[in-house]
């Protein structure tokens, strides 16, 4: 009986206090639901009232949330604090921490343009006017040579892929200009050269020397070009507003065709007259060199240009057909004079065999053999 006693009494206790705890919650809860007042001015706050930032959370004693009643005789600690207050206290808290996050030093500019400054120079390495004229430019010079002085069909031992990453590079570091004005230099030495060596050709081979010399350069043209493409598309192109090919074609009309041109002329005109005195081959690279060098050169023989380029000539008039015939027939004379007599031999000899095929056909026909 005492036991069943004691445990009522125990139990009705503990029900006393969970309804007292209960009823607290619950005011607790309408006490956050309504609004809260302001908070008042920082001046209103007595000086030693004051807290330093962050305090609130320190200044809450701990608390033992062991709550088993005082049938094991354990203290029950002040409640806890109520939802609303600890709200309070996390806005003081973060506002705080924002204060301080504030009054913190920000990165300066200097240290992050030094960062940028030394990843550049980190991902690309600098090349200065003396690495150029030192490294770079003999490498360019060297290839130029060679291809200068090829002849056709050479095998030419250098790196086209070596030789267009340094274009690349160069171009890259702003020596585009250097480099444009060291190229022209030195195919301008190069075709002064060429000049005073056909000056001092003789007659007789001053036209296969020409010829040897135009075809060189036009050759080496096909591969100078496109190594130095990358110069051309972002400095020729767009500051200058050329192209190196027709740069480079116009130095070989300056430094050599134009000091040449008179003495040349004349000598082709000869071996017109002459026919074979010139291979054919010969002859039509000339005038069709010379023709792309400077088309206005055409109006000082417009008959050897026009047998090598089509349209030199107006279009023939039905009227002139009868100066066009005596024109072919003194040219067939002009043959048979110098011993070309091939066609006759052709013409006889194609008849004898007509003659004989014949023969042999009707001699088939009777049955002989």
């Amino acid at each position: 009986m005492e036991e069943s006693m004691e445990e009522e009494e125990g139990g009705s206790y503990e029900a006393m206090m969970d309804d007292q705890n209960h009823n607290n919650w619950e005011a607790a809860v309408d006490g956050f639901r309504q609004p809260l007042p302001p908070p008042p001015p920082p001046s209103s706050i007595p000086a030693p009232a004051r807290e330093p930032p962050g305090g609130q959370l320190l200044a809450v004693p701990a608390v033992s949330v062991d709550r088993k009643g005082p049938k094991e005789g354990l203290p029950m600690g002040p409640p806890p604090p109520s939802e609303a207050n600890g709200v309070i206290m996390m806005l003081k808290s973060c506002d705080a921490a924002a204060a301080v996050a504030k009054a913190a030093p920000a990165p300066t500019a200097s240290s992050t343009i030094n960062i940028n400054t030394s990843t550049s120079k980190f991902l690309m390495n600098v090349i200065t006017i003396e690495d150029y004229k030192s490294t770079y430019w003999p490498k360019l010079d060297g290839a130029i040579d060679q291809l200068l002085t090829q002849s056709p069909g050479d095998y030419i031992p250098i790196s086209y892929e070596q030789i267009y990453s340094c274009v690349y590079k160069c171009v890259c570091q702003q020596h585009s200009e250097q480099m444009y004005s060291d190229l022209i230099k030195k195919i301008t030495n190069h075709l002064e050269r060429v000049s005073k060596e056909l000056q001092a050709s003789p007659p007789d081979l001053y036209i296969e020397r020409f010829n040897i010399a135009l075809g060189q350069y036009m050759g080496a043209l096909q591969s100078i070009v496109p190594l130095f493409i990358y110069m051309n598309k972002f400095y020729i192109e767009t500051k200058l507003n050329r192209d190196l090919k027709d740069d480079l074609i116009k130095l070989f009309t300056e430094h050599v065709a134009e000091k040449h041109i008179y003495s040349l002329m004349p000598l082709l005109l000869e071996a017109q007259s002459t026919p074979f005195q010139v291979t054919p081959s010969t002859m039509a690279n000339i005038v069709k060199g010379l023709y792309t060098l400077r088309p206005e050169w055409v109006q000082m023989a417009p008959t050897l240009f026009s047998k090598f380029i089509p349209n030199i000539l107006p279009p023939a008039v039905e009227s002139e057909l009868s100066e066009y015939a005596a024109q072919d027939q003194k040219f067939q004379r002009e043959l048979i004079q110098n011993g070309f007599t091939r066609g006759d031999q052709s013409r006889k000899r194609a008849g004898d065999e007509l003659a004989y095929n014949s023969s042999s056909a009707c001699a088939s026909s009777r049955g002989y053999r």
